[in-house]
């Protein structure tokens, strides 16, 4: 397994608690786990990278452990208690030099410090949906979710929140807007915070001001957004909804400057590479599909059998070559899973071939009236 794990360059944690491994170079997929011990609560919520030499993946289940999965040994080489499933489920993952981060749906925000029990608990409100790590300050956190706003919290200091979001002022109706954050993402080289809610709305935050209320505001669609992530190339932002409708959104302007067609079901997993103009999506239709941020073009699709929840990309080139100069699109076609039933099956052949051979018979009434049979030449 350790060989197939190196060559992975995207992973993706599914509905069936399946760790999945993707290597567009060799065209092939893997799955890593224990199909022996496979269970509903097993279910992937949350993945992240253990180190910055990318060495390790972090996968938080339903059942509030989190797996540390070994990408050069190709195996499972930890496993944390780190949750309470009547909590709720996990909203985010994120390490820093010397602790782990883990969120859950009830608001309990939880630091663990590396070789130590004592863990730092922060309440940061019901109702999360999102919990993101800020990549250039790594001990600073941000969440959201259902009445729950944007909030901004300094770990070192986890007493209050250093920045905490105000809702929008009413609607023409004099009506109060609800808040429903969904998924969070901090811009590069700036203090700026993006967020996507239930509500098909785009915002940007500015904790830089005294303003708290969004300095930009954009809809996309009818329907909720369920993930977004920022490109490297800054000024836009990805975002999807939960009917599988991708689109790029200008960042200054708020306008729509393009969308990613293909998708067939809700978009759960959305990230853009940190150098290349690439992004990768998966959700309830079992793809995995990777676009092209500049033509807007399907660069690859992988049908992996289980529903998927999340991705994660390696900061590697995906591939060692471009796709095809014919501009056809790669279908990868996943590992197959080990299931009994398939393997204790016998083949049946006889029925084709004799279905076949009555295909190229006519009958043929003889002088006597019996019907006999004869080969049609073709």
């Amino acid at each position: 397994m350790a060989a197939k794990s190196q060559i992975c360059s995207i992973w993706l944690g599914s509905e069936t608690g399946i760790l999945k491994g993707v290597s567009l170079t060799k065209k092939q997929a893997f799955n890593f786990c224990e199909m022996s011990c496979l269970s509903r609560d097993q279910e992937v919520c949350v993945m992240a990278w253990g180190d910055p030499q990318e060495s390790e993946v972090l996968v938080g289940s339903v059942n509030g452990t989190v797996k540390t999965f070994s990408t050069d040994k190709g195996i499972f080489t930890e496993t944390r208690e780190c949750g309470d499933p009547s909590q709720g489920r996990f909203t985010g993952l994120a390490v820093t030099d010397s602790s782990m981060i883990t969120c859950v749906e009830s608001g309990l925000l939880k630091v663990w410090k590396e070789g130590s029990t004592e863990t730092v608990e922060v309440n940061v409100g019901n109702g999360i949906c999102r919990m993101q790590q800020n990549p250039s300050q790594r001990h600073r956190v941000a969440t959201g979710g259902k009445e729950n706003p944007l909030k901004v919290w300094d770990l070192e200091r986890p007493d209050k929140p250093i920045f905490s979001a105000k809702n929008v002022a009413h609607d023409w109706l004099d009506m109060r807007v609800p808040v429903w954050v969904r998924d969070i993402g901090f811009i590069p080289d700036s203090d700026k915070i993006v967020t996507c809610t239930g509500h098909h709305q785009v915002r940007v935050y500015d904790p830089s001001t005294p303003q708290r209320r969004p300095v930009l505001e954009a809809q996309f669609g009818e329907y909720p957004l369920t993930a977004l992530s920022l490109p490297a190339s800054q000024g836009t932002v990805v975002v999807g909804n939960t009917h599988g409708e991708l689109a790029i959104l200008d960042l200054r302007k708020g306008l729509v400057r393009g969308c990613l067609k293909g998708l067939a079901g809700a978009v759960r997993g959305l990230q853009c590479h940190p150098s290349l103009p690439l992004v990768a999506s998966c959700g309830l239709d079992r793809f995995l599909r990777v676009h092209s941020l500049e033509d807007h073009s399907l660069q690859h699709k992988v049908y992996l059998k289980s529903r998927l929840n999340c991705v994660l990309l390696s900061s590697r080139e995906l591939e060692s070559s471009s796709a095809d100069d014919s501009g056809d699109v790669e279908e990868v076609k996943a590992e197959e899973e080990e299931d009994e039933v398939w393997d204790t099956m016998e083949t049946v052949m006889e029925k084709t071939k004799k279905r076949a051979a009555q295909k190229n018979e006519a009958t043929v009434t003889g002088v006597d009236g019996k019907k006999k049979r004869k080969l049609v030449k073709k």
